[in-house]
């Protein structure tokens, strides 16, 4: 079932050009666009990379014609994705993303919702109730959160301002696309990213595979 959403305008406020380089040395240039009018009030970003616009009138260089934007809704993570933490896998996955996305045309959208929406403080309150035995879930609960706070509502109306009501989704996790299609955006097709499984993660891999039906083949974990 979808939804009309009755919500403020969105619009793009500011576009700007943003030369982007890993710490491995991957670079490309991204086109940063900031909103107004969405729902929750935050600064979210949607980052456009390599031929995106050519996915808005019907397919990028690497993909097939007519295909739809590559889009990942990526949620911050400043422990993974500036300090690189081994103890989940957003910075590998951000990485990821951002080349896979450039290769095809697309969106990466940068949502400012930290620890599943908890927040950061919180996420942290969690890692210490982890190291304590409870999984990545269980630990939002014991601290009075839900499992995953995060809403996409923002997502779609960012995508809406951007003219995409049509995506390749390039994620592991079902509720996205659950989220995005009530919302009214077409998951045309759900693409998985890769598995990056250290010593230090497998246990939140598979807490995710296993709880939330994210789809990860993990051999070595649990």
């Amino acid at each position: 079932m979808t939804v009309t959403l009755d919500l403020p305008a969105t619009r793009v406020r500011t576009r700007v050009s943003v030369p982007l380089r890993f710490p491995d040395g991957y670079s490309t240039t991204a086109d940063v666009f900031t909103f107004t009018g969405l729902v929750d009030g935050k600064e979210h970003l949607a980052l456009g990379l390599g031929p995106w616009r050519a996915t808005l009138t019907g397919g990028g260089a690497g993909a097939g014609a007519g295909e739809a934007p590559l889009v990942r809704p990526h949620s911050e993570c400043l422990t993974g994705d500036v300090f690189g933490s081994e103890r989940c896998d957003c910075g590998p996955q951000l990485r990821e993303a951002v080349e896979r996305i450039a290769g095809q045309g697309g969106f990466l959208l940068y949502l400012r919702q930290e620890g599943r929406g908890i927040g950061l403080y919180a996420k942290l309150d969690a890692y210490a109730l982890q190291d304590t035995g409870l999984d990545t879930y269980e630990a939002n609960l014991a601290l009075g959160h839900g499992e995953d706070e995060r809403d996409y509502t923002a997502a779609a109306q960012m995508l809406t301002a951007l003219g995409v009501d049509r995506i390749r989704l390039l994620s592991n996790n079902p509720d996205k696309a659950t989220q995005l299609t009530a919302l009214g955006v077409e998951v045309a097709e759900r693409i998985p990213t890769e598995v990056h499984l250290t010593g230090a993660n497998a246990r939140y891999l598979t807490a995710k595979r296993d709880h939330t039906a994210h789809t990860l083949d993990l051999p070595l974990a649990g």
